[in-house]
């Protein structure tokens, strides 16, 4: 999250960025409210000479919104600067109430005061506007609410305008896209004259798609670090990284020239992966080609722009960046050979944000919980498998599989499944702290598909194994339970029989990666409460008494005299 903070002696606007449970490539800290700005460019000695000696208070809202909407110049700006104060960083308390109190009408006329002439009272409106956008309760309002499109639509004038406070208008999307309902609806934004026929976003200029394709394309390709042009591309790929989470969105973002404006901010960059600090343009714009990799929609756009070239050697980084790297390969298609060193770092590294993401934990130094969703690790670990399972070829090795294949992440696999199978079943008892999504458990049971090859390999001696026999039959019920859910996707069932077969018919021989990840699956399932017999066959023999499968033998009548010894 971004907002301002007033500084003493400042000569300049500074942004001060901090970091939050939303914010990407956070340290894991949890959610800090993004602080108020500096004292605004020229509001100076005119503005404060309107201003009461007294602070502001909450009930002076409705005059000063009157003195907003119906002076201009200086007194507009004063009256401005008065709501700014009570919702600076000394007043956050305020920030709620002032938009969902239903007290104070404050959206439209600071979206109002956007379109104004004065430079004084736009960049206050601006402040203001940012500091309000923080709350998550402020946020559903201002992107859903009744006045949503008067400030959406103010923000965008000021960018399209490409007025000095550009980047402030963009940093308040952004602070509103973190709000993940929000983000279909915000880039729907299409505004048209008053009557007339809606316009999709793709062929309206005046669009939030359009105008946002416009600033990156009328970037200087290596912007000066610092100045108004450079900062509004910055937080303009802040804004998309959020909105191309959705599918929805990614399809339209796909269809202009973003992608390659972002891979073209990776490619030119002169500072290496290793430097770039949390919120660079960098660091947005490679979220960027991550969030827009994993829709069909999108992803042809970035191989057409060179992605994978452009990334592909930020993957040695083992930070961030280079997970960031990683997962995109993975998503575009990479061959397995581009991954370095075997591939071992990128199974690692994967597996490891799987296990984080499922833990609701984050990793300290590089990310925080929240900033990545199951079903991206999952879908990349996939990705990974199907690579390494290419690479292997069908002369029967397993080398490469065998690199993602460790029992920790094959277990955890059938955890993301069993859990999808489990939460289906109204009878079931017990559950799981982590109830995955659809395409999460279609993505893990893809990945154990491919990894077949590595998992039921056989141990250095043929033997039998009680042990391999429970673990193949349960895994296959389970993956069997799994394809016959009603919302499983077509590939998911798939994916899912052909895996069940496969193992079923491996029973009876010792299966060692397969015992210990239906170990870790079992040890899992009981420290959550689940039903151990969940998966267990149902065959359980014949029930036999006197009237039972005997009852050919005369003798069994009560009409006969003799009986069974």
């Amino acid at each position: 999250m971004v907002s301002f903070r007033k500084k003493k002696s400042v000569s300049k606007d500074v942004v001060d960025t901090t970091t939050s449970k939303e914010s990407e490539g956070g340290t894991g800290t949890g959610p800090s409210p993004a602080e108020d700005g500096p004292e605004p460019r020229g509001a100076g000695a005119a503005a404060k000479a309107a201003i009461p000696s007294r602070s502001p208070q909450m009930e002076d809202i409705p005059d000063l919104l009157l003195t907003m909407t119906t002076e201009r110049g200086e007194k507009s700006a004063a009256a401005t600067k008065r709501i700014y104060e009570l919702c600076d960083v000394g007043h956050k308390q305020n920030r709620v109430p002032m938009v969902c109190s239903g007290k104070y009408d404050v959206l439209k006329p600071l979206a109002q005061c956007l379109t104004q002439d004065s430079g004084d009272g736009r960049h206050l409106a601006c402040l203001a506007l940012n500091n309000l956008s923080i709350p998550t309760e402020n946020k559903r309002v201002m992107a859903l609410g009744p006045a949503s499109s008067a400030v959406i639509g103010g923000l965008c004038k000021v960018i399209a305008e490409d007025k000095q406070e550009s980047y402030l208008c963009c940093i308040c999307l952004m602070n509103l896209s973190f709000l993940e309902a929000s983000i279909t609806t915000m880039l729907q934004h299409s505004p048209v004259v008053e009557g007339s026929e809606p316009v999709p976003p793709l062929a309206n200029p005046d669009s939030l798609l359009r105008i946002l394709e416009k600033l990156l394309k009328n970037a200087p390709a290596v912007p000066k670090s610092g100045s108004g042009k450079s900062e509004g591309v910055r937080w303009a790929c802040g804004l998309i990284k959020n909105l191309a989470k959705s599918e929805e969105n990614a399809a339209l973002i796909g269809k202009t020239d973003i992608p390659r404006c972002a891979v073209a901010n990776v490619r030119n960059t002169a500072s290496p992966p290793g430097r770039w600090t949390s919120n660079s343009l960098e660091d947005f714009s490679l979220f960027v080609i991550l969030n827009l990799a994993q829709w069909p929609e999108s992803r042809q756009a970035l191989i057409d722009a060179g992605a994978v070239d452009v990334v592909r050697p930020i993957m040695a980084e083992g930070d961030l960046q280079g997970l960031k790297a990683t997962m995109a390969c993975a998503f575009l298609g990479a061959p397995w050979t581009d991954f370095p060193d075997g591939g071992s770092p990128a199974a690692k590294s994967v597996s490891e944000l799987m296990t984080n993401v499922v833990e609701k934990k984050g990793k300290d130094g590089q990310y925080a919980y929240g900033v990545f969703k199951l079903y991206t690790a999952m879908k990349a670990y996939r990705d990974l498998c199907y690579a390494a399972n290419s690479a292997d070829g069908g002369d029967g090795s397993d080398s490469n599989t065998k690199v993602l294949a460790v029992p920790s992440a094959v277990a955890l696999c059938l955890q993301v499944v069993s859990d999808l199978v489990l939460a289906a079943d109204d009878d079931a008892n017990g559950g799981s702290k982590y109830v995955p999504d659809v395409k999460s458990a279609e993505y893990a049971a893809s990945a154990i598909l491919y990894m077949l090859p590595a998992i039921l390999e056989g141990g250095e001696s043929v033997r039998k194994s009680i042990q391999s026999e429970k673990a193949c039959g349960e895994v296959s019920t389970m993956l069997a339970q799994y394809a016959k859910l009603s919302g499983t996707s077509a590939r998911g069932r798939e994916a899912a029989m052909k895996a069940s077969e496969e193992i079923k018919a491996a029973g009876g021989t010792a299966r060692p990666i397969l015992e210990v990840s239906h170990e870790g699956w079992t040890q899992y399932r009981k420290r959550e409460g689940q039903p151990l017999d969940q998966y267990l066959s149902q065959e359980k023999g014949i029930e036999v008494d006197e009237s039972g499968p005997l009852d050919f033998l005369p003798c069994v009548n009560k009409e006969g005299g003799c009986s069974i010894m």
